[in-house]
C-alpha cells in the first residue's frame, strides 16, 4: 500500500513560486504518479502526471509554469510551480497507481493534500 504525504504549500503572490513535494512510502518504481487540485466550488483537476520513463504530462493551463519530476531515490515527487496565477490557488493532491490514468481522477492512492494559495 503507498501512502502519500504532500508539502511545499503556501501563500505566494502573483508571479511567484513555490515548489510541492510528496513522498512515497511502499513506493514501486513501476508506479505513476500525478499532482491534482481542486478549488472551493471547483471540480479536482489533474494537474501533471508522469510515468516510470520519466514521460510527462501537463494541463494546457500550466504548461510552461509547472513541471512534474520525481526523485526514485528518495522516493519523492515534485511540482515546480513558477509565474503562479491567482487562479492557480487550490488545494494540490499527489496520487499514484500501478495503471497510468495520466490526468483523470481514477488513480488509487491520495495524499492528504497541502493548500496553495496566489493572491494579486
Amino acid at each position: 500500500q503507498v501512502q502519500l504525504v504532500e508539502s511545499g504549500g503556501g501563500s505566494v503572490q502573483s508571479g511567484g513560486s513555490l515548489r510541492l513535494s510528496c513522498a512515497a512510502s511502499g513506493y514501486s518504481d513501476r508506479s505513476y504518479m500525478a499532482w491534482f487540485r481542486q478549488a472551493p466550488g471547483k471540480e479536482r483537476e489533474g494537474v501533471a502526471a508522469i510515468d516510470s520513463h520519466g514521460i510527462t504530462t501537463y494541463l494546457d493551463s500550466v504548461k510552461r509554469r509547472f513541471t512534474i519530476s520525481q526523485d526514485n531515490d528518495k522516493n519523492t515527487l515534485y511540482l515546480q510551480m513558477n509565474s503562479l496565477k491567482p487562479e492557480d490557488s487550490a488545494m494540490y493532491y499527489c496520487a499514484a497507481d500501478m495503471v497510468n490514468y495520466f490526468l483523470l481522477g481514477r488513480y488509487n492512492c491520495w495524499g492528504q493534500g497541502t493548500q496553495v494559495t496566489v493572491s494579486s
